[in-house]
């Protein structure tokens, strides 16, 4: 299932928006991470940079098969072989990964769709013991240029009231990542 309000812009302008390698660092994504699973990757904003800071592979989904066409042409341009990316909707099909076998997920700006809770149930399959998901959002205290309509951008507190404390927990308190987003990171319990 597409996630609501997600129209992408053109993608420099899209890029204007983060600051990859800063939030990149501030959400833990580093070589002590060997798999890392990316739920909706778009244009590859932060794919391609992950790639390079990891020592395993990058599996990363999208739902439109034009993002994982542009994102593989990408990879094959920028010579990365690290990086599996592949169209699918993961909510009704799942990733397609073994439980258990990935140390890291990324949600970024995806938890505005309808059903958030069900990202997380298919994360804490696949995630190893002590694996982390990485969350940034739009922030809806202070006007975006982009981001789906503040009425539905969840806020740190509504995903920490989401998730299973009995599969979950804080592992970074939720930051502000300038100018527009803010950052969490939350761990699978043994």
């Amino acid at each position: 299932m597409k996630v609501r309000d997600s129209g992408m812009p053109e993608e420099n302008l899209w890029n204007t928006f983060f600051d990859t390698e800063l939030i990149l660092s501030e959400l833990q994504v580093n070589s002590q991470i060997n798999n890392l699973v990316e739920i909706g990757s778009g244009y590859g904003t932060f794919t391609i940079p992950a790639s390079k800071r990891i020592n395993g592979k990058v599996f990363a989904f999208d739902i439109e098969v034009g993002m994982i066409n542009s994102l593989k042409e990408k990879a094959s341009k920028f010579k990365i072989e690290n990086v599996e990316a592949a169209q699918r909707d993961i909510l009704s099909q799942s990733t397609g990964l073994e439980d258990s076998s990935v140390d890291y997920v990324m949600f970024f700006n995806i938890l505005h769709h309808e059903s958030p809770i069900s990202f997380f149930d298919e994360s804490y399959r696949i995630l190893k013991p002590n694996g982390k998901i990485g969350i940034i959002h739009w922030r809806s205290d202070i006007p975006t240029p982009r981001g789906p309509d503040i009425s539905i951008r969840p806020k740190p507190e509504q995903i920490i009231d989401w998730v299973d404390k009995n599969k979950f927990q804080i592992n970074k308190e939720p930051f502000i990542i300038k100018p527009y987003h803010y950052g969490l990171i939350l761990s699978k319990k043994k």
